[in-house]
């Protein structure tokens, strides 16, 4: 399947291109800010772990009741359009929370609502913007593009918006949903510039009526496709079981290790630079290798290096695991976003994308969950090499049809 409207540039990635990417890049920072105050927010709102752990859940909540009619509102609709409003409309609830905290009147219950609010938003973005790539950029580019995409969806999530949203949050708590603010205003001023091309080069999608007709054309296209179909069952394995192990992390560092709360924030960004490192190395491995054995490989490292962490002596042992385990879920994310753009009919890629999304982080509440039990009943390191040893059995018995799909060159018919 070629894209349709890329614009052809060699081996260069188009201008529009660039201007999403810099649009998603200046949001990825104010995303990084907001994530990282809402929890700083929660905890001077209440010191019941329960009600933070609320807080997050609120957030991811939206992918379970959203994600299948959001792929259908996508491919009904002009794709950057709904970008720019999925993101106007967080911008008015973070503002509302920004008011609420230097009016005082800001609550547990209120934080909650506006993280489920965010969500929403969050979930029509991430399904337009994946669904909106191959529109711009040719299929031998994908792969680059996405890497690109990955690497500013790190620097700006894990590099620079958490230490200048937590800095901003010592300042003035209202500070860091201000920031969050500016960069959804800049990001939509530059998503404008996209829009006004003709209907193959633009945003414009499928027509026809929306609803749950065409949402089960997603079902189905994804349920018949045996390699995509394998892929969203892998990843809801892996998000479980990412969960399940990095649930106790703080507990594994600052309980067992001795590392200091500033110094579990350089731990994170440790295996941030391992993400970096996967984005920059994915399109150069995928063009050696091939996609499905590249993506083995990384299935491979990352139930490895699960395992490892579970039996970390030291925290620069656990430092370096989670730098590997970054590069492997780069890897993983890179090939699987450029795969679904390759395979998937353009017309239902938002409704695939959504099915995918909901398979594959459905399972994210239910993994925090056994990684509690797991590190109660027995102890904080347990859930590593649980969740390691599951990673590797669903490797394994994905194996035949990952083998098939790479002899037969990853054909988008259905097999």
């Amino acid at each position: 399947m070629t894209s349709t409207g890329g614009e052809s540039t060699g081996d260069r990635l188009p201008g529009r291109y660039w201007r999403l990417w810099w649009a998603g890049a200046i949001d990825n920072v104010g995303t990084g800010a907001l994530v990282t105050a809402l929890p700083l927010l929660a905890v001077t709102l209440t010191t019941d772990p329960r009600l933070v752990s609320v807080v997050a859940a609120a957030s991811y909540l939206p992918w379970l009741m959203f994600a299948l009619p959001a792929g259908a509102v996508v491919d009904r609709y002009g794709r950057i359009g709904l970008m720019q409003t999925a993101q106007v409309f967080q911008a008015t609830v973070v503002t509302a929370v920004a008011v609420l905290v230097a009016v005082g009147g800001m609550g547990i219950l209120s934080l909650t609502v506006a993280a489920f609010l965010v969500g929403v938003g969050q979930v029509v973005f991430g399904i337009a913007s994946q669904s909106v790539v191959p529109q711009i950029v040719e299929r031998p580019l994908l792969a680059r593009a996405n890497a690109h995409q990955y690497l500013a969806t790190t620097i700006g999530q894990s590099f620079i918006g958490p230490p200048v949203g937590s800095l901003l949050f010592g300042l003035a708590i209202a500070l860091p949903f201000g920031l969050d603010v500016a960069a959804l205003a800049a990001s939509v001023l530059l998503l404008t510039t996209l829009r006004g091309g003709s209907p193959s080069q633009d945003d414009d999608a499928a027509t026809g009526p929306a609803g749950a007709p065409r949402i089960s054309e997603g079902l189905r296209w994804l349920a018949g496709h045996r390699l995509l179909r394998t892929l969203a069952l892998l990843l809801g394995v892996n998000t479980f079981c990412f969960q399940l192990g990095n649930v106790t992390l703080v507990l594994l560092a600052t309980d067992e290790l001795g590392v200091t709360a500033a110094g579990y924030g350089t731990l994170l960004a440790v295996a941030a630079v391992g993400s970096v490192l996967g984005g920059v190395l994915t399109a150069r491995l995928v063009n050696v290798f091939g996609q499905i054995p590249v993506l083995v490989v990384a299935l491979a490292v990352n139930a490895a290096a699960f395992v490892l962490l579970g039996l970390a002596p030291d925290v620069w042992t656990l430092a370096g695991l989670l730098a590997l385990s970054g590069l492997a879920t780069a890897i993983w994310n890179v090939v699987t976003v450029t795969l679904r753009q390759e395979l998937v009919p353009h017309s239902l890629l938002g409704r695939v994308n959504s099915v995918y999304r909901l398979v594959g982080w459905g399972l994210i509440p239910l993994g925090a969950l056994a990684g509690g039990l797991i590190a109660h009943e027995i102890s904080v390191r347990a859930g590593y090499p649980v969740a390691g040893a599951l990673r590797a059995l669903a490797l394994l018995a994905s194996l035949p049809i990952l083998i098939l799909a790479h002899r037969q060159g990853q054909q988008p018919s259905s097999t």
